[in-house]
């Protein structure tokens, strides 16, 4: 149990930080703009596939189409976040500098997703549902 609770403190303070520099990325009075938030709606998409096909998928078979779309959808929402602050920095809405910030907030957000996903989202007798 508690390694439960020390994994879990440890993902919310990773969590934290990648918030941190993509907060960073638009707070900051030299950039001051604040269209880098809506990666958001990217950070609060991506594991929904995942908890979808983890609900309908069958785990005897070892190609799931049900798997296999969410795994799609949620690349798609990955890159669609990576792809959204180069791209506003490419058409200098943004500058570069938070671009940057914002790249290093998705790098630490999407392994903390991932590391959620490893952490909790076995079988065995500690998983997400309990939380």
């Amino acid at each position: 149990m508690m390694a439960g609770i020390k994994a879990l403190v440890a993902l919310s303070f990773s969590g934290a930080l990648g918030l941190t520099f993509l907060l960073l990325g638009c707070a900051l009075e030299h950039f001051g703009v604040y269209w880098p938030m809506f990666v958001l709606i990217f950070y609060i998409l991506s594991p929904i596939p995942n908890l979808i096909a983890r609900r309908h998928a069958d785990d005897t078979e070892s190609s799931n189409a049900c798997r296999e779309l969410a795994y799609f959808l949620t690349t798609g929402f990955v890159v669609s976040a990576y792809g959204l602050p180069v791209v506003l920095a490419r058409t200098s809405v943004i500058q570069w500098g938070a671009c940057g910030l914002v790249l290093a907030g998705n790098c630490v957000i999407f392994l903390t997703i991932l590391g959620f996903f490893l952490i909790f989202g076995g079988g065995d007798d500690f998983s997400w549902e309990q939380w």
